[in-house]
């Protein structure tokens, strides 16, 4: 398996004229062709749900998809907004039938995807299914190449709502003719097709494409595998906004391998660069430390903004230049804009405790002459006024600090010197300000 990559919205349910986007905003940053999704109001914010790979791989059923949507009712996770229960890899037969369908495995989904997606909807959730662009999925089993209508009416038949699409087993170049772009196309204009036919309301379309996605490899649960992945997506923030969605891989908390300060790092940094966040966790197990994690109302506010979609992004690299690659220690000051206010990550990339420091006018969302209310989006205070400077004292070894800044209006008259960055102003006369 692969990472999961962009989430887009492909059609929008509302019109007769329903079409069709691939995001591809991540490909413009890296020079490829450049597409981007429809402004249509599908899956116009990250999506929030629960994706079965991480935590049981092939070892699903429709009792375990069931029991899932039923505990994610009684954890609270569906108040929260978590309302997607995506089924991945290895449901089907390992054949097509004789007529040429994916058929769902007769013992594992012996009651059928239509009835299992009916009592999951009916608990209020929508559903996910999971394909390939190639002619077997990342386990084996039946791809979509040259089956793209087919299938997409077996999904929409079944009743699933959103389709992730993965890029295992390609055809021969000499079969496809077409690059990366060219081989979603043929499931985008599939999907385009049914939904002018059908008039049912569209699946969100989530690309898996591993050779131009975010992460280097598969998430784990262990910290060099998130600073990695961090690393990574700090040089392509910019393409992240609404309707498509640099997608980090699926959540990992709660598996294993990460400390309860890695996995509120983990958490912060997914929700504020805007990362659909998709629960990859044995629900049965999960600690109630890690659901208040995942339940975070703070945080999750921010990542489902409805007015402004932007990921935040690198201010200052911190413990190396700014600009550098580093994928065990990443970029550690970040910020960005955010209905509430400016929105701030610290992030200690060290082994031991650090003290994290910066001055507001770093980010260039602060105004220079302004004091701003600081608000801890982990503690949930008010922690008073921050004037020119914040410092955060003894951040936790792979730890994070979450803040959210308002405009308090002007700073003290009187301050010394008389810019925040002293060496850069100038009196009018043209003498230095002074430090």
């Amino acid at each position: 398996m692969r990472p999961r990559l962009p989430s887009v919205a492909p059609i929008n349910s509302f019109y007769s004229k329903l079409l069709v986007a691939i995001v591809g905003a991540a490909l413009c940053f890296l020079s490829l062709p450049c597409v981007q999704a429809l402004n249509n109001g599908v899956a116009r914010l990250p999506v929030l749900g629960y994706n079965t790979w991480n935590a049981y791989q092939c070892n699903i059923d429709e009792d375990l998809l069931l029991t899932t949507a039923k505990l994610m009712k009684s954890l609270g996770l569906q108040a929260a907004g978590y309302n997607y229960v995506n089924i991945d890899d290895c449901y089907s037969e390992r054949n097509r039938s004789a007529s040429g369908d994916i058929v769902e495995d007769k013992v594992r989904f012996k009651g059928g995807m239509k009835k299992l997606n009916a009592q999951i909807h009916a608990l209020g959730f929508k559903t996910g299914i999971y394909s390939d662009a190639g002619w077997f999925t990342c386990a084996g089993y039946p791809g979509s190449y040259q089956n793209e209508l087919r299938d997409a009416k077996t999904f929409q038949d079944w009743g699933f709502d959103y389709l992730k699409y993965d890029n295992c087993a390609i055809p021969y170049d000499s079969i496809t003719r077409q690059g990366i772009v060219g081989r979603y196309q043929r499931m985008y204009d599939a999907l385009a097709q049914l939904a002018s036919t059908s008039r049912k309301a569209p699946m969100v379309f989530s690309l898996c494409q591993w050779g131009w996605s975010q992460t280097t490899g598969d998430i784990a649960p262990a910290w060099n595998s998130l600073a990695d992945i961090i690393n990574f997506n700090s040089f392509i923030t910019q393409a992240t906004d609404f309707y498509g969605r640099n997608d980090l891989d699926m959540l990992q908390l709660g598996n294993g391998g990460l400390t309860f300060e890695e996995s509120k790092s983990h958490f912060t940094a997914w929700a504020l660069m805007r990362s659909p966040l998709l629960i990859g966790t044995n629900l049965s197990t999960i600690t109630p430390e890690i659901l208040g994690i995942l339940t975070n109302k703070e945080i999750l506010a921010i990542n489902q903004d409805d007015v402004v979609g932007k990921s935040i992004s690198p201010f200052r690299w911190g413990t190396n230049p700014d600009w550098t690659s580093n994928s065990t220690h990443p970029a550690q000051f970040w910020s960005g804009p955010s209905k509430y206010g400016t929105v701030f990550m610290l992030l200690n990339t060290h082994n031991e405790p650090s003290t994290l420091s910066f001055n507001l006018t770093e980010s260039p969302w602060i105004r220079a002459g302004r004091q701003y209310y600081v608000r801890d989006l982990w503690a949930h205070t008010d922690n008073g006024t921050a004037v020119r400077n914040f410092t955060a004292q003894d951040v936790p070894s792979h730890g994070v600090v979450a803040l959210l800044l308002k405009d308090a209006g002007d700073e003290p008259d009187g301050l010394f010197p008389a810019c925040s960055v002293w060496w850069q102003c100038t009196d009018k006369n043209g003498t230095h300000v002074g430090g």
